[in-house]
């Protein structure tokens, strides 16, 4: 698999996701934590899905 995000938007992907997994465990919210979840793995990944559609690549 291709990487389509750049090593800027990757730290700040895993700098948000780690913040929404704190505010949704503390505030027991799941939404926050999926999302935060979700933001943390295409930081380590490198790969975005929904880039797909719309053909885009920050590499």
């Amino acid at each position: 698999m291709c990487q389509n995000v750049n090593e800027l938007e990757r730290l700040f992907r895993a700098i948000i996701g780690i913040a929404l997994i704190m505010v949704g465990a503390i505030a027991a919210n799941k939404i926050l934590i999926i999302v935060g979840g979700v933001l943390c793995l295409t930081a380590m990944v490198g790969f975005c899905p929904l880039y797909i559609p719309f053909k885009k690549n920050q590499c």
